[in-house]
């Protein structure tokens, strides 16, 4: 069970489905490149194969199951046809900008960390006009040996940002995301507005919320 009763010093946001509603497109593009390469995959399926997980681990997943070159094929065009539609169709997540605002007010330090690549979030944040808001405030799973739900990234974003993890909260939309936050010894919050269900991210000292809106007023009782 995850306890503390020091204040939150630190909220870390997960990207894709939490800054950028981009899981909604990566569910979509995930369903077509399967269609096409010969595994036809349900939402639930993507969701649990690869929805909060890097692109190395989903890249295995299809390799283990239909072979090594047409994981490559099956990279090649999820990426392409993704950053399409990411320029096309990407938005904030519904309230977020709304909430990084009170956070910003309050003197609440926040920072990403994502199992996406930095060149990822370079794109999906600035075509949302959300990168200057974190900028040098980045965090990869590029930069740890185990993505998600290892508790590595969650652990070295605290290190780098210069805090304990008894003090860090962590906002995720993912069962691999909140697991690594469990694990990494934080209060967790799930965003249940997107593809991933309430089911997936219950868990001890999670705090589950389906409008962004309410995050600060969620941290506020835990916030010194």
């Amino acid at each position: 069970m995850i306890e503390s009763s020091k204040p939150v010093e630190l909220v870390i946001f997960d990207c894709d489905g939490v800054l950028v509603d981009s899981e909604r497109i990566a569910v979509r593009v995930q369903r077509e490149v399967g269609a096409q390469l010969g595994w036809p995959l349900t939402e639930d399926e993507v969701v649990r194969h690869f929805i909060g997980r890097s692109h190395a681990a989903g890249r295995q997943v299809v390799a283990e199951r239909l072979g090594e070159s047409t994981a490559a094929a099956w990279e090649q065009r999820f990426e392409q046809r993704h950053r399409e539609l990411v320029d096309t169709e990407l938005e904030p997540v519904d309230g977020i900008v709304e909430a990084l605002a009170e956070l910003a007010a309050a003197g609440l330090p926040h920072c990403v960390a994502s199992s996406g690549t930095h060149e990822k979030m370079r794109h999906t944040l600035g075509r949302t006009g959300l990168y200057e808001r974190f900028e040098g405030r980045i965090f990869s799973a590029t930069e740890v040996a185990r993505g998600k739900p290892a508790p590595d990234l969650f652990v070295h974003a605290a290190q780098r940002m210069g805090f304990a993890p008894e003090v860090c909260a962590v906002v995720e939309d993912s069962g691999p995301g909140t697991r690594a936050a469990r694990a990494a010894g934080m209060r967790c919050f799930g965003y249940t507005g997107g593809p991933t269900g309430a089911d997936a991210l219950t868990g001890p000292g999670t705090v589950l919320f389906s409008d962004m809106r309410q995050l600060p007023e969620l941290l506020r009782p835990i916030h010194g």
